[in-house]
């Protein structure tokens, strides 16, 4: 790989002579501008605003422009001649744990390379250091004609070197996150938790940019004078997230079949999908619908009108028992009387046992009429045991 920075690492009385070379690599597709009308191609020329002329690169210098819009000139030899003590060293100011540098400082990477054998052994040093401390160098470093900020790390046997922005070029928070108090309730965050397991890891090396292999296909159909099929549209996503606990619960199910482990999620999470709505009086309808059925309360019309229904069936079959056993005794006094008794006792019994027996059903429809009949049937009994 070509050479983009030749210098040296600074580490205590330490140098190390490396080369600097890009660790990265853009693989975007690059258009030109075009006359539509004709496709020539739209050129910029470097033209003097003084002068009304085109100049070349050789009579091009720079200059910072000032509030007032006048240009101050300023030449590469005074630039150089500046006090800059990192212009061909990267100089180690400090060893910090890897937690300490914010991902949001993070630039672009660099591999460092040591420059010739003398510089193999210090190289390897310092890489082994770095391993064995489990720590990052912090180094400050000049590129392209300003200072910059770096951090060393091992990357497999290769000292890494990312360029980092100055902490005043990183913006505060302020006025970034949601003004309103919304609050997540714990259901919501174990689903949520559920959705993170079940998408699982990813292997990086896999991704790849979509967008870029279709522009490549478009331009090589149609470098070969082939017509590109359409692609279908794309399914919009987003919007307004009207129930997000169906969202989530949606978001387990459609992940769970893209792995293969079918939808649903588990047991104890649709329970508790279930369970939010009626807990928390909100929900969906959906959610309420898969909620398992209450059970009816007791006390309705409906039930009430049940149980007296039972009550008198089994108020009945009790009372038919009765009689039943008022005739059996009935009938076991009469053979144990005189045989002028007997007689009278087995059609007093036989009189009383029918009635009772009958009892339950004419008691239900007419008591007065019972009542009556059961006074005139002993009064007749007593009149025959006298005759007697």
């Amino acid at each position: 790989m070509r050479s983009i920075w030749n210098g040296a690492i600074s580490f205590g009385l330490v140098s190390i002579p490396i080369k600097v070379v890009n660790a990265t690599e853009n693989h975007n597709v690059s258009f030109r501008q075009i006359h539509t009308e004709d496709g020539g191609r739209i050129r910029y020329r470097k033209v003097c605003e003084l002068e009304d002329r085109e100049v070349t690169q050789s009579e091009i210098g720079k200059g910072y422009e000032d509030v007032d819009g006048s240009i101050i000139p300023i030449s590469e030899e005074e630039l150089s001649a500046l006090p800059l003590s990192t212009a061909k060293t990267i100089e180690i100011v400090a060893f910090v744990p890897a937690d300490r540098i914010d991902p949001l400082q993070m630039d672009a990477a660099y591999y460092l390379a040591a420059n010739g054998a003398p510089a193999t052994k210090p190289y390897t040093l310092l890489r082994e250091a770095l391993k064995r401390s489990r720590k990052v160098a912090v180094a400050k470093f000049a590129l392209r004609g300003r200072e910059r900020l770096g951090m060393l790390r091992v990357v497999d046997d290769v000292i890494a070197m990312h360029g980092l922005l100055w902490p005043d070029e990183i913006r505060t928070t302020e006025g970034v996150a949601p003004d309103a108090e919304v609050t997540v309730r714990e259901a919501e965050l174990d689903l949520a938790d559920a959705l993170m397991d079940t998408l699982g890891e990813v292997d990086l090396s896999s991704l790849h940019d979509e967008y870029r292999e279709a522009v490549e296909e478009l331009i090589a159909a149609k470098a070969g004078g082939e017509a590109l099929a359409p692609a279908p549209a794309a399914e919009r996503k987003g919007g307004k997230v009207i129930d997000l606990m169906s969202a989530l619960q949606s978001s387990v199910r459609a992940a769970q079949e893209a792995r293969g482990e079918g939808g649903g999620g588990s047991a104890a999470e649709m329970a508790e999908v279930r369970r939010l709505p009626r807990e928390s009086g909100e929900g969906s309808a959906t959610a309420r619908r898969s909620a398992p059925a209450r059970p009816k309360e007791v006390g309705g019309k409906k039930s009430t009108s049940t149980a007296k229904k039972a009550a008198k069936k089994t108020s009945a079959k009790k009372s038919t028992a009765k009689a039943g056993s008022g005739a059996t005794a009935a009938k076991k006094s009469a053979q144990s009387g005189s045989s002028a008794s007997r007689q009278g006792a087995r059609k007093t019994a036989g009189k009383t046992a029918a009635k009772s027996a009958a009892a339950p059903k004419s008691a239900a429809r007419q008591p007065a009429k019972s009542a009556a009949s059961a006074k005139s049937t002993a009064k007749k009994t007593s009149s025959r045991r006298k005759a007697s």
